[in-house]
């Protein structure tokens, strides 16, 4: 019995930690929502009010209008939409290669796609910068949507990880059946891979949702602008409008938000079962 408490104890004070710990992570979401509806004077008030009196809605509807939300969200459906289909089309048929087949030299490749990973995306942003002008790509969404389409180590690693889980058996069986290398990787293995498959989807769309850098680098034009960079025209020389900016940046968050929530199940779960065999 007294184990027992001590195991009660125990998860209560866990609990109480992971409380602590999610309030504090919270904080900076709440505090945008608070000045997503102050009015210009109440921003900077110390000390800080965190409830808006009185709360102004209208701040939402001005943000999105000075910010031209429908152009720049049209530009980031694009973006996003083409970098997730390049990236789950061209590292899952790499991860699939990885995987399934039994070549010379495949560990040794494999161990050289994982070692780009080490490479610090600053180190290359020069020589593709050269190479995207030469090509005539600068101020268009071409550098930004087709490398995509030549994988990502990271995701092809992911994947080739939850591949090595499907048992070999499937396939064989399906090669005796007559089907074809692609026909399994479309009929057997992508079904089976529908939690990996998630959790690439929700890192690719997080991760081109959100991306500043690289429309910042090789975008020159307002009306080709990104949400995420289209949020930098509320900063100004001498002040910048924070109402504005928060209330703009509150909706430009919630996708991502609802995407994580909506697909959680299977994020977690592809999570979870990658890397269980190697």
């Amino acid at each position: 019995m007294r184990k027992k408490q001590l195991d009660v104890l125990i998860k209560i004070i866990f609990y109480i930690l992971l409380s602590g710990l999610s309030i504090i992570f919270i904080l900076p979401f709440l505090w945008m929502i608070s000045t997503a509806l102050k009015a210009p004077e109440q921003v900077w008030v110390f000390p800080p009010q965190w409830i808006p009196n009185p709360i102004v809605w209208k701040n939402f509807p001005e943000a999105l209008k000075s910010m031209d939300f429908t152009l720049h969200l049209k530009n980031t459906l694009l973006i996003t939409g083409f970098t997730m289909c390049g990236t789950l089309l061209s590292s899952s048929l790499v991860a699939y290669g990885f995987a399934m087949f039994r070549f010379k030299f495949r560990e040794i490749l494999f161990m050289l796609l994982l070692s780009t990973m080490m490479l610090p995306s600053q180190v290359t942003i020069i020589p593709l910068f050269i190479v995207f002008t030469s090509l005539g790509w600068v101020n268009t969404f071409k550098p930004l949507i087709i490398p995509s389409f030549f994988g990502s180590p990271f995701f092809i690693f992911l994947l080739r990880q939850f591949f090595l889980t499907i048992p070999r058996e499937l396939n064989e069986a399906a090669i005796i059946d007559g089907a074809g290398y692609f026909s399994i990787y479309r009929r057997i293995v992508l079904p089976l891979s529908k939690p990996a498959i998630a959790s690439v989807a929700i890192f690719q769309f997080m991760g081109a949702w959100n991306d500043f850098f690289g429309p910042l680098i090789y975008l020159n034009q307002m009306d080709k602008y990104p949400l995420s960079l289209a949020l930098y025209a509320f900063r100004g020389i001498y002040s910048t409008d924070w109402q504005y900016l928060m209330a703009a940046s509150i909706v430009v968050t919630l996708p991502c938000l609802v995407v994580f929530f909506l697909a959680q199940r299977y994020f977690i779960q592809g999570i979870a079962l990658t890397g269980m065999k190697g």
